[in-house]
């Protein structure tokens, strides 16, 4: 039986955008299996008290730095050639990520996250504008998950998502289980393939 890899993401975390283009190699060395999680990142943070690194990590010298050059070493290695950090940079990610609760509850969370990624971290399109979000949905055919964004049972699935995520010890994103095994950040991405390969 295939090993699944488990993904927490949020729209919102570059990493989880630059992760997501590396998991498809892991999956076909591995034949492991993809289970996207959406949550909520401020949710997320909300509930365990931690905060994002410019907040966290904005007073120690050289530190964001660092995380920058660790960024492009990664963007590098992995030729990630179409990634461009958006230039409306924090994005309020709750429309879209409604959004993914309901492409999940109708089967199509793939495809939704194939179309969203790319409008944030390749395309720097304001993702927190309807009109915009629409726009893209639209060319993907997945226009009709806009208005469900606003259903009952799309926001409690997203809170749900989000609940169980901290459950189980995310503090933030992008966060990895294989089996009860927690992983966190783009760099443990090497300790993922190795436990879905043994």
């Amino acid at each position: 039986m295939a090993k699944t890899l488990e993904f927490i993401f949020d729209f919102a975390s570059p990493n989880a955008y630059l992760s997501y283009q590396v998991i498809p190699g892991i999956l076909a060395r591995t034949g492991a299996e993809l289970k996207l999680l959406p949550c909520l990142l401020g949710g997320i943070f909300k509930s365990t008290g931690n905060q994002a690194p410019m907040t966290a990590f904005g007073g120690v010298k050289g530190k964001l730095a660092y995380e920058a050059l660790e960024t492009d070493r990664f963007v590098k290695k992995h030729a990630l050639t179409r990634y461009r950090f958006n230039p409306h940079f924090p994005v309020n990610t709750l429309l879209i990520m409604r959004g993914a609760a309901a492409a999940e509850l109708e089967d199509v969370l793939i495809p939704y996250v194939d179309a969203v990624l790319p409008a944030i971290w390749e395309n720097g399109l304001k993702m927190d504008d309807p009109d915009v979000v629409a726009s893209v949905l639209d060319k993907a055919g997945l226009g009709h998950l806009l208005p469900r964004t606003q259903e009952p049972e799309v926001k409690t699935r997203l809170i749900a998502n989000t609940e169980a995520a901290v459950e189980r010890g995310v503090f933030g994103i992008p966060t990895f289980f294989v089996g009860d095994d927690i992983f966190f950040g783009k760099e443990r991405l090497g300790q993922v393939e190795e436990a879905l390969a043994g």
